[in-house]
């Protein structure tokens, strides 16, 4: 076959093959509508619960006005943010939350890893399912009846914990009414609840390990902990870091529904946080402009230390979020 042949043969197929792969997005869309149709529901979800919100931040530089609306309310720039920045509760605020945040993930993050490593290395297969079942059960407890068991356990007179106390001849305490111990009751409770099913991602990373490297180890006499330090938690350390990342990046965003639960007028100066404030100023009080203001200055920060904490793990590790 000639040159020019071959020419004419290229112009005549080369242009039909590109239609045809124009043409094939729609046909692939068609013939596979049952995935598109489960991926439609969380896109939606996620532009209206989500990103249609957004259109409502503008009311954090407004003094918003329900008769008015949010373009008939008078425009404010950061007054709202000055008015927070220079209240007189606003170090005690942060302090709580930050002291919260870092106190719940050092001692919250390690323990699902320590869990994991530890159930990959039972062998019993009865044994290994009733420690996950009795770890990952309270998981599933609704936060109110966790602060009610919470409640029960600590109250003075009635509680197990004063009964033990009274038993052994000390002194009862007021747990949740004494403000040093709130900060503890409130993370290691969170830790008890939770560490099960966090580890569940950690669980299935190690299922995913090559058998053959633990029978490499094995022939070359390597012990149990030789095995955990060289073979699992190198394999675990990509999940780790992402997993760090997302709770760094979440670092101000102490949960609501618990801590307010928890709190009481004895206990307030050590429990109040940005969440439970945002509420009480914005919503009871009815001051939305502020409580958005509020909100908007909590996830920026949220955003930032996800960015610096994600190019910090890139750099040392080559593991990020992207």
């Amino acid at each position: 076959m000639g040159r020019a042949q071959v020419n004419v043969l290229e112009q005549s197929v080369i242009p039909e093959k590109y239609s045809k792969s124009k043409l094939s997005a729609g046909k692939k869309i068609a013939r596979h509508w049952e995935l598109y149709l489960l991926v439609l529901l969380p896109v939606l979800y996620l532009i209206i619960f989500k990103y249609v919100p957004m259109f409502g931040v503008q009311i954090a530089f407004k003094d918003f006005n329900v008769v008015q609306g949010i373009w008939g309310s008078q425009w404010v720039g950061l007054k709202h943010f000055e008015t927070f920045f220079t209240s007189p509760n606003f170090y005690l605020i942060i302090k709580n939350t930050i002291v919260i945040s870092f106190y719940s993930l050092l001692a919250g993050f390690p323990i699902p890893i320590f869990l994991a490593l530890a159930l990959n290395e039972v062998r019993t297969g009865k044994f290994k399912k009733s420690v996950q079942m009795v770890t990952y059960a309270p998981h599933f407890i609704s936060t109110v009846v966790m602060v009610s068991i919470i409640m029960l356990m600590l109250t003075p007179h009635v509680g197990v914990i004063d009964r033990v106390f009274s038993f052994l001849g000390w002194e009862m305490t007021n747990f949740m009414g004494v403000p040093e111990f709130f900060k503890s009751i409130y993370v290691w409770s969170g830790v008890w609840q939770e560490m099960g099913y966090a580890s569940i991602i950690y669980i299935a990373a190690l299922a995913s390990v090559d058998p053959s490297l633990y029978e490499a180890a094995r022939v070359d006499g390597a012990s149990r902990w030789k095995k955990i330090i060289h073979i699992d938690l190198p394999s675990l350390l990509p999940i780790v870091v992402i997993m760090l990342i997302l709770s760094l990046g979440n670092i101000m965003g102490v949960g609501f529904e618990k801590i307010y639960l928890m709190q009481n007028p004895l206990n307030l100066s050590s429990s109040e946080v940005i969440s439970t404030y945002v509420y009480k100023v914005g919503l009871v009080g009815a001051n939305f402009s502020f409580s958005s203001a509020v909100g908007l200055f909590n996830s920026v920060i949220n955003l930032i230390l996800l960015l610096a904490v994600n190019f910090f793990a890139k750099k040392v590790s080559e593991t990020s979020l992207w």
